[in-house]
């Protein structure tokens, strides 16, 4: 739970940046990802030093390496414990100049070890305008408590409420009432592997990797599934790799180690290899779009042959489910009410060929000022049946997109 102290931390940093000349929320919320990503390399670059102390020998493995760089200048001063000490124009010069360009080659290559927040800052750009900026932000979050992982969780929560509250880029957010909802009436086990396909700010994950923490305790005592749970249980898909880099950034300091948040156009590419691959499907994806009949992945026309976003992620969900996999998925309420053929065909498959639990409407308004559009969300299962009978032969019999 956050203090009032640090609701105020934190609304001092976002001031400090509007007030800076940043007003985009989204990329105030994308270096302030940064920085916490530097602090966190330097505390893990301080417990490695520790522990080399403790033990008499040299470090098993450097964040920043020993020595200086090709212009002769030291890789010591990457450090956030470092630079946060300098004068404002020397950081500014380091973070700049040095830190960045050091976040998005050496760092990926030496320490990356396919470790997806190192991977998401190979791109990773500094936008802050000036060094008094830089040199304010960087002292307001040095004083932000961040040893507690709950309280990292709920710091960044808060943040990401504000590209919500600011208007602008909200879409990316579902109410977290409504996520918990759907987690808790789905109940994750240890041995599931989940999914999002429209991941965002991976707030669907990180509820289920909450739920888990409160449910099942004994996960982080099982070496199998404390392996699971860090490095093959969690899956994001997004194109937009601004949000890739924020949801990772929330699925870390909500304590996943190696979640698997990638780069996908969920509904745009060959599915091969991720067929048939999850036991659990959690997502709000992009209501009322349309895309390319042409470009949409073949095997979800298979399914259901339409241009509507809507339809095919539905589609997309019964490819990527395991047989007896479950899914809770907020969809408008196009896909229940349409009187195409489209939607007609769809909703067969979900009554006739799936398990549906539920159908839960929503209220009006939950999306607003983002999307009017009125929603609820489809809970369904995968029958333990040879799903080649149920959707994998299924083609509409009409040829025209809806």
């Amino acid at each position: 739970m956050l203090t009032g102290e640090i609701r105020l931390q934190i609304d001092k940093i976002w001031d400090a940046f509007w007030s800076g000349g940043i007003s985009n929320p989204l990329e105030v919320i994308e270096q302030i990802t940064y920085l916490l990503f530097l602090r966190r390399l330097d505390d893990l670059h301080t417990l490695e030093e520790n522990k080399a102390n403790r033990l008499s020998r040299a470090m098993e493995r450097r964040v920043f390496p020993e020595g200086s760089d090709s212009k002769g200048r030291p890789y010591e001063q990457l450090r956030w414990s470092r630079f946060k000490h300098m004068e404002a124009r020397k950081m500014f010069e380091v973070v700049s100049e040095q830190v960045f360009p050091f976040l998005r080659t050496e760092f990926l290559s030496s320490y990356g070890d396919g470790s997806t927040y190192a991977y998401h800052m190979k791109d990773a750009r500094f936008t802050i305008p000036t060094p008094a900026l830089l040199a304010k932000v960087v002292d307001l979050l040095d004083h932000v408590p961040m040893d507690d992982r709950d309280t990292k969780g709920d710091l960044y929560e808060y943040m990401l409420g504000k590209i919500a509250s600011a208007g602008q880029n909200g879409q990316f957010r579902t109410p977290r009432h409504i996520i918990q909802l759907m987690v808790e009436m789905t109940a994750p086990t240890p041995k599931d592997v989940i999914c999002d396909p429209a991941s965002g700010t991976c707030g669907f994950l990180v509820a289920a990797g909450e739920y888990l923490r409160q449910h099942y305790p004994e996960v982080f005592r099982d070496t199998k599934l404390k392996e699971h749970f860090h490095h093959s249980m969690f899956h994001g898909f997004d194109f937009d790799n601004t949000m890739l880099r924020i949801g990772s950034m929330n699925m870390l300091l909500h304590g996943v180690e190696n979640p698997d948040v990638v780069y996908r156009d969920s509904l745009a590419q060959d599915h091969a290899g991720e067929d048939e691959k999850y036991t659990l499907v959690l997502a709000n994806p992009p209501f009322a779009g349309s895309l390319d009949y042409e470009n949409t992945a073949k095997d979800l026309q298979q399914i259901v042959k339409t241009k509507k976003t809507e339809l095919l992620f539905v589609a997309l969900f019964l490819r990527l489910l395991k047989p007896g996999g479950r899914a809770a998925v907020i969809v408008p309420d196009g896909v229940l009410f349409g009187s195409s053929k489209a939607h007609k065909e769809l909703r067969k498959i979900l009554v006739e060929d799936q398990k549906l639990d539920a159908v839960i409407k929503l209220p009006g308004g939950v999306f607003k000022p983002y999307a009017g559009v009125s929603t609820a969300i489809l809970l369904f299962t995968v029958p333990n049946t040879s799903k080649a009978t149920l959707v994998r032969d299924f083609v509409l019999p009409n040829s025209t997109p809806a």
